[in-house]
């Protein structure tokens, strides 16, 4: 990036001192030029007036004019600076009579071979015999105008060059510098220390900001490694428990097969087995959870959701159903049924006697409520209940056989859909919200 930016600076410099160059030569040569054909007419006045006076000599010597020749009224050369004597004419165009002189670029002239002069003829006194002309030359100047100038400007732009290349070299090594430790640091940061972050620069700009989003990624990568070795522990133990149970079951019946009553061990065995499947169906649910993607958005009707679910199977507790009618909303209808199957579930292991589903529009919003009539979640287990394979004492003591993360899923699915599933206070027992914009704002809103 440091030569890169030094290169481009230094060819754009490069490129503006020669456009300025070329427009300090061709304006000065144009000057120049200008001033010559100044000196060139007033070589003519003093011609003329020597002419005029009759005290023309032979040889006229003016440095303002690289050659003169002056020709009378019979086409003769009167007179010629030193260069152009027994020279013939440098030319033999005549002014129109309606202008006084009349000026000319001539290449190879006598006098000049090789060159290109300009040249101005002039009219002046007539003798009785024709009008006199007076040819007055002068050099072109060069495209460099003059060595000095050119090689000032040339010493000037290199100059000019190099204090760009080296001043923007230096300018983005300075800039550069927190980007370097920031690589730097990243580079030591490895998947097994997370902790380190990189330093930010003093100064608040756009690298700034980048070393916060950095750290900031570093800050969740830190938490997803974390949450990913509490769930790779979690998931282990839990799924250790009923293979440990099956192990200890069989090698105990191998042990002494004539004394085992196969049937209830091999009944024993399927319930442990059922755990494990139920824990590795739960695992897969949130991996896919875990693995993103876009949510469907099916237009479903919240309350014959509900009473869809709640009709496929018979539950131990009994079920009240408050459904307001008209609440859609969109989303992926098997994971918004997993979700209430899920708070069902829980309710049913939780509730004395009745679970109870509510269904409303408030606002903009769907709410719906999972309320059970037992002995409820005090206020500092309510966020603990949804992390990842959380069980309270209470729910191993009802249920041995839970995974402990179906209200981990269920607000997975309720996050993804754009809402919210909390627990909130209640007279009596569990009451789980749900909250999901309804389906007019989700027509505006991407669901990830």
């Amino acid at each position: 990036m440091r030569t890169r930016f030094t290169a481009v600076a230094s060819t754009v410099m490069a490129l503006a001192c020669a456009g300025m160059c070329a427009l300090v030569l061709v304006g000065t040569r144009y000057a120049v030029h200008q001033y010559r054909l100044h000196q060139i007419t007033l070589v003519h006045l003093r011609v003329a007036q020597l002419i005029n006076r009759g005290h023309l000599p032979p040889v006229i010597a003016d440095r303002a004019a690289d050659g003169i020749q002056v020709v009378d009224g019979k086409g003769r050369i009167a007179a010629a600076s030193p260069n152009l004597i027994g020279k013939p004419l440098m030319a033999r165009f005549v002014p129109p009579d309606h202008l006084a002189h009349l000026a000319r670029a001539v290449c190879s002239a006598p006098g000049f071979p090789g060159e290109c002069v300009h040249v101005v003829v002039a009219r002046h006194a007539n003798d009785g015999q024709g009008d006199w002309l007076v040819y007055a030359a002068g050099r072109t100047p060069p495209w460099y105008v003059d060595p000095g100038l050119f090689a000032l400007l040339a010493a000037g732009s290199m100059a000019l060059v190099a204090v760009t290349g080296f001043g923007t070299h230096r300018m983005v090594s300075r800039t550069l510098v927190p980007v370097d430790r920031v690589r730097a640091e990243l580079a030591e940061i490895t998947a097994s220390d997370l902790s380190r972050r990189v330093p930010l620069p003093p100064h608040r700009d756009e690298i700034r900001c980048l070393a916060e989003t950095v750290n900031q990624t570093l800050d969740r990568l830190q938490e997803a490694a974390e949450r990913q070795r509490r769930f790779a522990f979690d998931a282990s133990h839990d799924l250790r428990s009923p293979i440990t149970a099956m192990r200890a079951q069989v090698e105990d019946a191998l042990a002494h097969p004539e004394d085992a009553e196969w049937l209830k061990i091999a009944e024993a065995v399927m319930a442990s087995l059922d755990r494990v499947q139920a824990i590795v169906t739960d695992l897969l649910d949130i991996a896919r959870l875990d693995a993103g993607g876009r949510v469907s958005r099916d237009h479903i009707d919240l309350a014959e959701l509900v009473r869809t679910e709640t009709g496929r199977r018979a539950r131990g507790k009994g079920l009240v159903l408050d459904l307001q009618p008209g609440v859609v909303v969109g989303g992926d209808r098997l994971q918004l049924a997993r979700l209430l199957t899920n708070l069902l579930d829980n309710g049913e292991r939780h509730a004395a006697s009745t679970i109870t589903v509510a269904l409303r529009r408030e606002g903009e919003d769907a709410v719906m409520e999972v309320v059970d009539d037992g002995e409820g979640i005090r206020p500092e287990h309510r966020e603990l209940v949804f992390q990842r394979f959380t069980r309270l004492a209470a729910s191993r003591e009802r249920d041995k056989h839970g995974t402990g993360l179906g209200l981990a899923i269920a607000r997975e699915i309720a996050e993804r859909h754009g809402g919210t599933l909390t627990i909130e206070d209640s007279p009596k027992g569990a009451r789980f919200v749900l909250r999901v914009h309804t389906l007019h704002l989700m027509k505006n809103r991407t669901l990830t």
